[in-house]
């Protein structure tokens, strides 16, 4: 019984063991710069422009990590714009790709994080791999703030989804357009 026993544990620590080893992407923010510095444990890395956050529309800041991919999200709140390659960190926020890419290097989003398609499309990638590790930092001082700016933020990034009358992100994400 007891080599039953070892057997089950040492098989457990195979799964657990190989969990943890599972490289995590490092994804740094820098509001200030408007910059992402990405870096993977193979030993890659990327520096890129970003668009966060304008005024009353803050990005949060803190330690994160990827809630929800989906290869294509369209805003039910902003005439259905498309945001490729989208990975949610905080609720509703999400970074993704933008086809204003003369923004990026600005703050011009309504709290998420942008970037250039190609740019989106190598992170989504390397996060669905490896999971991802975000932090954001920097930019100007906490303006949002208290808890009337946490509600603020949550009420623009919630126009990025549909809202909970809609149809569920799954649906969402397997009929994007609704004619179903």
């Amino acid at each position: 019984m007891r080599s039953v026993q070892g057997i089950l544990l040492g098989i457990l620590m195979v799964f657990v063991m190989a969990g943890l080893a599972r490289a995590a992407v490092a994804i740094d923010i820098d509001l200030s710069s408007q910059t992402m510095h990405v870096a993977t444990a193979d030993g890659h890395s990327w520096d890129w422009p970003i668009s966060s956050g304008r005024a009353g529309h803050l990005t949060p800041r803190g330690h994160f990590r990827q809630l929800r991919l989906f290869p294509i999200v369209y805003s039910s709140k902003y005439n259905h714009a498309p945001m490729p390659h989208s990975i949610f960190f905080h609720g509703q926020y999400a970074i993704h790709g933008t086809t204003a890419v003369g923004a990026l290097g600005h703050p011009a989003s309504h709290g998420c994080v942008r970037l250039a398609p190609a740019n989106a499309a190598i992170l989504y990638a390397r996060v669905r791999a490896e999971g991802a590790a975000i932090t954001i930092h920097g930019g100007a001082a906490s303006a949002g703030a208290g808890l009337h700016g946490r509600q603020r933020h949550a009420a623009s990034a919630l126009g990025y989804a549909p809202h909970r009358h809609a149809r569920s992100l799954i649906e969402w994400f397997h009929d994007p357009v609704g004619d179903r």
